[in-house]
């Protein structure tokens, strides 16, 4: 499987940015994709998930949610990552990550448990 993320870029605070990840490869009809981010001088960071085993379940970080929504379109295999009222501590190369199969909850926000990254994408955000 292969992680294709796209839409990064620089905007002020209080903006928005649409992040897209596409898994490319074989996948089942189980699934976990998450997205981490990634600050200079700290560790990844889970963001926000989607579970599909049976039905679908969504995942925040307390730090994001109400601001950040994730959403996937079955039609065009892709998962959306909608960043609104950005901040300035948004700021981080943000990942996309797969995990085939069924998975618990208690995993879907360890990134140890994906076991595939796409190439990650730099969110800027200026005051």
């Amino acid at each position: 499987v292969q992680l294709q993320a796209s839409g990064g870029g620089l905007v002020q605070a209080g903006g928005s940015l649409r992040l897209s990840c596409t898994p490319s490869g074989r996948t089942s009809s189980s699934y976990t994709m998450g997205w981490f981010r990634q600050a200079p001088g700290k560790e990844r960071e889970f963001v926000s998930g989607v579970r599909s085993s049976g039905g679908t379940t969504y995942y925040y970080a307390d730090s994001v949610k109400d601001r950040f929504t994730i959403s996937r379109d079955n039609a065009k295999n892709t998962v959306y990552l909608q960043m609104n009222n950005l901040e300035i501590e948004d700021t981080a190369a943000y990942y996309c990550a797969f995990r085939d199969g069924r998975i618990i909850t208690s995993e879907v926000k360890r990134a140890a448990s994906y076991h595939y990254w796409g190439q990650g994408t730099q969110v800027t955000v200026s005051s």
